[in-house]
């Protein structure tokens, strides 16, 4: 353990030495960005894309720490009733935001096939 506590200045080092490119003043492009610099209401397109993209991702991540915590809590409990009781529950919960989880992309994915509606590319029209 020690070892590898000592290899680990050695390795940021070696990191630092092979900068990347940074993209900072180049244009950007793409649907987010107009033409102008002028703010419109087209930018809540892109808030809103953003927005879902951080939730469905701290969704997963909360989903796979909380399973970590309930395994290692089950794990370690030494067969005291109220510590299993506690960790099976922390995994049931997890289990359960899952599948809340899936059941929601599902239900977009069927509103998506049903009316022919694509509510995931959320625009708002132009003038």
């Amino acid at each position: 353990m020690l070892k590898r506590l000592k290899l680990l200045p050695v390795l940021s080092l070696i990191s630092l030495t092979f900068p990347k490119t940074s993209f900072a003043q180049t244009a950007w492009t793409g649907r987010c960005v107009a033409n102008t610099d002028v703010a419109t209401i087209q930018g809540l397109e892109c808030l809103f894309y953003n927005l879902l993209q951080i939730i469905s991702y701290a969704a997963g991540l909360a989903f796979f720490i909380m399973f970590i915590i309930g395994g290692f809590n089950y794990l370690f409990s030494s067969n005291d009733q109220k510590k299993v009781a506690a960790a099976s529950s922390t995994l049931t919960m997890a289990i359960v935001g899952l599948v809340g989880i899936v059941i929601s992309w599902l239900v977009i994915l069927f509103i998506n096939n049903f009316t022919g509606v694509n509510i995931i590319d959320f625009t708002i029209p132009g003038p």
